[in-house]
């Protein structure tokens, strides 16, 4: 697969990954933590938006392959 190719696929798969985990991460939150205490939410918050990154990373790693020669 070209470079170009797998670097277009790879960013739409990020933005798809984002919208997807930030839509499920609130509801999630909003039905589940409602009466919880700030500082639940705040670690809550804290560990979601960072848990993202490791399926974005695993995206970026296989876009960054280098082209196979044929």
């Amino acid at each position: 697969m070209p470079v170009r190719l797998r670097k277009l696929i790879g960013t739409i798969l990020i933005i798809i990954l984002v919208v997807v985990y930030a839509l499920a991460a609130v509801t999630f939150a909003s039905l589940l933590l409602g009466a919880a205490p700030w500082y639940v939410h705040l670690a809550y918050f804290f560990f979601t938006g960072l848990l993202w990154i490791l399926p974005a990373m695993l995206i970026i790693k296989w876009m960054e392959k280098p082209a196979k020669d044929r």
